[in-house]
């Protein structure tokens, strides 16, 4: 092996999000023949992965609770910037904020909680998170998704979606939902949302892990940037392939926002389930809800203003069996979160009701 090679496979984590840049600017204006959207769907989930990579470096650095905000605010920084892109062709995009917001919430409530349950229990019959934490977390999205998801379904306007002021109100709630919990999970009760023992004692750090240096953590934030860039970009060059192909095969036209959302959470699933693995529940409980807490928390008030100049009306309602989908992961979620320990039962449980959403959505 060459000093070349060596060098890029000890350190492909830097050279990935470059060349994700490269490859974005050769393709941007180029129109895509089949081998250029495989090319460009390689470099973006090697970009992904390298997103992963220095989130974590800054995580490690900044310590939980702080660390998994991190990856929480990149990845919907991406779902922003695809929703707001994706609407503003204005074809068949009154519902793809809402479809991509809730299928980010069944993708982290029951995917990613599934699976990392299931990886953690089966290696130690039960795995221990902080039910405090978590429990806040729990209730923070179901109020969210509540106050935006379900109530614009209910409400004298005509249609699935809220009059002006009803959707500035849910923006600011949603908002202020999300700053409190922010405020509480780094500050007020910090220590809610620390990894724990199988006794339930808080665990600060790894043991065996010395923190990164500042440079180092800098260096990956910047590098971080630079990836969330680029995914976001190949992300749109892929995103007009991805919607011919959804057309194509027959699927609902819903089904594209289930695609943007399993793609710009992919960095959170990933990281989601190291942690489990490193048998640190609340660290992927964090990531999993944190992040449902901020596509909704986030993504809606971006939207509502971005509404403003976009064409179309902004459907936010869910329909009736999405709803009740909602609800029943809600109430799973109480059972599992609430005593603070949970088995393989319980992951595989949310994993069937992900399965469930998934095949909904396909034939709904």
């Amino acid at each position: 092996m060459s000093t070349a090679t060596r060098w890029i496979s000890r350190n492909w984590a830097v050279v990935v999000p470059i060349i994700g840049v490269v490859v974005l600017v050769i393709f941007w204006t180029v129109e895509l023949q089949p081998v250029a959207v495989a090319i460009i769907a390689v470099v973006l989930a090697g970009t992904v992965l390298a997103a992963v990579q220095h989130a974590e470096v800054v995580a490690h650095r900044v310590g939980e609770p702080f660390g998994s905000l991190v990856l929480a605010v990149a990845v919907t920084v991406i779902e922003v910037a695809l929703i707001v892109t994706l609407m503003s062709t204005g074809k068949d995009s009154e519902t793809l904020a809402r479809d991509t917001v809730f299928s980010a919430v069944m993708i982290t409530m029951n995917g990613i909680v599934g699976l990392c349950l299931l990886l953690s229990a089966s290696r130690r019959e039960m795995t221990a998170f902080n039910a405090r934490g978590s429990s806040t977390a729990l209730a923070t999205v179901t109020a969210l998704a509540t106050l935006t998801l379900v109530l614009p379904s209910f409400t004298e306007t005509p249609g699935p979606q809220f009059s002006p002021s009803q959707l500035v109100f849910a923006a600011v709630a949603s908002l202020a939902l999300y700053g409190m919990f922010v405020f509480t999970q780094t500050f007020a009760h910090r220590d809610f949302f620390l990894p724990v023992t199988p006794k339930g004692k808080p665990l600060e750090e790894d043991e065996h892990a010395e923190a990164p240096s500042t440079r180092t953590a800098l260096i990956s934030l910047g590098l971080l940037l630079v990836a969330l860039v680029a995914v976001v970009g190949l992300a749109k060059l892929e995103s007009t392939p991805i919607e011919r192909a959804v057309v194509g095969i027959g699927l609902p036209q819903s089904f594209v926002g289930v695609i943007i959302a399993l793609l710009v959470l992919l960095p959170e699933g990933i990281a989601a389930a190291k942690a489990a693995n490193r048998n640190r529940m609340q660290t992927s409980l964090n990531l999993a809800l944190g992040s449902a807490m901020a596509s909704i928390g986030l993504t809606i008030p971006a939207i509502a203003v971005a509404s403003i100049w976009l064409p179309g009306a902004l459907h936010l309602g869910l329909g009736a069996s999405q709803i009740v989908l909602f609800a029943l992961t809600v109430a799973v979620s109480i059972l599992t979160i609430m005593p603070g320990r949970a088995v393989r039962m319980q992951g595989g449980i949310h994993l069937v009701l992900f399965a469930a959403f998934l095949f909904l959505s396909i034939a709904p």
